[in-house]
């Protein structure tokens, strides 16, 4: 685990993207997957974002492969829902991408703990209300279900729920 750094721009977008394109291949039209990669997983949208005080970026690698990353912002409005943590910020967890050869191997929970390990008042996020393999993941860490929003992919809405973790 280490933090990215400016110089892993380019090989965090493309495995981004890959690892978004291929979770999302069968629920969405792929102009809208196109759409949103383009806007959302470019090099230069990940060196700035890599880049931003606001956001903390971890890599996890097993022996010398990208195999995950996670992402936390603060300073991002809480959904209706969410409850501001008593001994400090609630911080988004932005993202939370873990290759499909990693997954079942600890890569996603040692994340996890990176990031409950630096969010004091606690953690919130978005998933995608028919992924139930993350949803699953994220109530096993102990977050639960407050509430719902919209989030469009490309041109098509859909439902994400809105997850809160507490220390």
């Amino acid at each position: 685990m280490r933090d990215a750094t400016a110089a892993d721009a380019g090989a965090l977008a493309t495995f981004a993207a890959a690892v978004f394109a291929e979770t999302y291949a069968t629920t969405a039209l792929p102009a809208d997957i196109a759409a949103h990669l383009a806007t959302h997983f470019s090099a230069v949208r990940q060196g700035a974002e890599i880049a931003d005080p606001a956001r903390r970026t971890w890599l996890a690698e097993v022996d010398g492969t990208l195999a995950g990353y996670a992402q936390l912002r603060s300073g991002t409005p809480t959904p209706a829902g969410v409850v501001v943590g008593a001994s400090g910020p609630v911080l988004e967890l932005q993202r939370l991408y873990v290759g499909s050869p990693w997954h079942g191997r600890g890569v996603a929970q040692a994340l996890m703990s990176t990031c409950m390990a630096s969010a004091s008042g606690g953690l919130w996020l978005n998933v995608y209300k028919a992924n139930a393999r993350a949803i699953a993941f994220y109530e096993k860490a102990g977050f639960r279900i407050v509430g719902e929003v919209t989030f469009v992919l490309g041109t098509d809405p859909q439902v994400d729920f809105v997850m809160q973790w507490s220390p």
